[in-house]
């Protein structure tokens, strides 16, 4: 039980800093992808370095929040927090003043990947040791809704201030926020060190297998999944990315071997392997997995509908977006202190639907007559269904090991949110460019009014990818290359009419994968976290599982 200075620390200023680092740790991508262009421009490089830049920050991040975890064990959670917190601020520091792609790649992709390898799993420990059970389920609700605003709020942030000041100040305004969080860190219960060590052979495999597999999903779009696009390498005859899958899984099968053998000899794995056999643990996790394969997928979306399609500025997006935040915050706060006995599968179904039913909508409402206000209702839907997810998930992977191991847990979440993330944009993008290029290719090929040899010059320019642009910039391109009049508005309405195609078919393969998750609820529990009858599951230990 935790005693009444437990309670008082557990306050609005130690959910505050929690919430706050969790915030920091997503901010960075979503800002920069609306700030690529003014960030390539000013550091002399291309768009593609600064895709680089977030593609290494994601694999640097996801390939080390197991032994993240397992590190803020050995030397304690808030000092994990604290020191991350140190090596983020020196990473946004950096970043801040780089003159050049070589220096952001070591400020941003390197120190601040490090830095949220250590807090974000720390982060998911404190909660547990500043909150009483009964009030986990609020707690985890409002940090991980911190997580998913700082996706939506991302491109107003950064629209902003790359409009009216300059992309570095957001990461100024980081190293401001991480000092301010370090002030007041003392106010934070700390989880003490644990006096095991560290696996360095398991923890390089999971390094080395995670990295193989993240990198994978993040270079399928521009190398392709099995088949190599043109231009892209080529090992036997086959993309790199089916390669590096192949051989990270295989990494990852020695690691989960190691770690049995080890557990079976009363070694100390860098996870216990009894993890993996926890039910409510597993059904937690793969929520987790399936949350943020489709958050991913939709957010990737809805901000090419609405800054291409109907191209709205960066900050215009953003605004379109807040209505998801603001949902989002009042479902995750809103539910577990309204319904604080909630049956969590129901609460977690009930969120599915909620987004599913929000796709669906946008999907219904894309037609080449839409405005920007057929994405409020479905935003309002995404918000209330992410925020129902983000009030039980937490506190039920957690719930479902002593509190001892929640920073295994946390690795283990993170990694999971990681992965779900990098393949759901990897997915619904390739799905959105190939039916961008074969709806095109088919309504160039079927339109009278294209001529021939621009059909077979369009066919050579779909071969190497086709790019999601919008009519001013097609309308441009047209007129460069001397297209006529009649020929350049058939290419439009082509292009417009398989813009849509692709963004509705996207978004399908995204409601389908959340329909798709429901099949996974029947794993989670339906006794909210901090009930009476928790307490004697809680309290036995997972049973390592012997190596067969």
């Amino acid at each position: 039980m935790l005693s009444t200075q437990d309670s008082r620390t557990g306050s609005g200023l130690v959910l505050g800093v929690l919430a706050s680092g969790q915030f920091l740790m997503t901010l960075d991508s979503s800002v920069m992808n609306v700030s690529m262009a003014t960030v390539a421009a000013d550091l002399g490089t291309t768009i593609t370095g600064i895709q680089t830049a977030i593609t290494l920050y994601t694999l640097v991040m996801a390939s080390l929040m197991i032994t993240g975890g397992k590190v803020g064990t050995i030397m304690g959670r808030r000092r994990a927090f604290a020191l991350g917190l140190i090596i983020y601020a020196a990473g946004s520091l950096t970043t801040a003043l780089a003159p050049n792609l070589a220096v952001l790649l070591f400020g941003w992709s390197l120190l601040e990947g490090i830095g949220a390898a250590l807090i974000m799993p720390a982060i998911v420990s404190l909660v547990a040791a500043n909150f009483p059970q009964e009030r986990r389920a609020g707690a985890y609700g409002l940090v991980a809704a911190a997580g998913a605003m700082a996706v939506a709020a991302g491109p107003l942030i950064g629209g902003a201030v790359t409009t009216f000041a300059s992309w570095r100040y957001v990461f100024v305004g980081e190293v401001v926020i991480v000092l301010a969080i370090l002030l007041v860190l003392r106010k934070v219960e700390d989880v003490p060190a644990a006096k095991i060590r560290l696996d360095f052979v398991g923890s390089a495999l999971s390094i080395v297998g995670l990295a193989m597999v993240v990198y994978a999903v993040l270079r399928s779009g521009e190398w392709g999944w099995v088949q190599s696009k043109p231009g892209a390498p080529t090992v036997l005859g086959l993309s790199p990315v089916v390669w590096l899958l192949i051989g990270g899984l295989l990494v990852l099968y020695m690691f989960l071997r190691r770690t049995s053998r080890l557990a079976a000899v009363g070694g100390e794995p860098l996870i216990d392997p009894g993890l993996f056999q926890n039910q409510r643990l597993t059904g937690g996790l793969s929520i987790f997995f399936a949350q943020f394969l489709v958050q991913a997928g939709v957010f990737f979306t809805i901000p090419l509908f609405l800054s291409v399609v109907l191209e709205l500025s960066a900050l215009e997006t953003g605004i379109r977006i807040l209505p998801l935040s603001v949902a989002l915050i009042l479902a995750a706060a809103g539910i577990p202190k309204v319904l604080p006995h909630a049956n969590p599968r129901r609460v977690i179904r009930l969120g599915l639907m909620l987004m599913i039913v929000g796709i669906l909508i946008l999907v219904g409402g894309m037609d080449p007559g839409a405005d920007a206000g057929i994405v409020a209702i479905p935003m309002l839907l995404m918000g209330f269904g992410l925020g129902a997810l983000s009030s039980q998930l937490g506190a039920i992977t957690v719930s479902a090991v002593p509190d001892s191991q929640s920073g295994e847990v946390g690795g283990l979440q993170n990694t999971a949110t990681n992965l779900g993330a990098s393949l759901g944009t990897a997915l619904i993008g390739s799905v959105l460019i190939a039916t961008l290029s074969a709806s095109f290719m088919a309504g160039i090929q079927n339109n009278p009014a294209v001529p021939s040899s621009v059909q077979e010059e369009a066919s050579v320019q779909l071969a190497s990818g086709v790019p999601f642009i919008s009519d001013t910039q097609l309308q441009e391109a047209l007129n460069n290359a001397d297209i006529d009049q009649e020929t350049a508005d058939a290419i439009m309405a082509v292009n417009s009419d398989s813009r849509l195609e692709a963004l509705r078919t996207a978004l399908a393969l995204a409601a389908l994968l959340a329909t798709a998750a429901l099949f996974l609820t029947g794993r989670l529990p339906e006794e909210a976290v901090g009930a009476s009858d928790e307490a004697p599951h809680r309290a036995e230990p997972t049973q390592p599982t012997k190596p067969r």
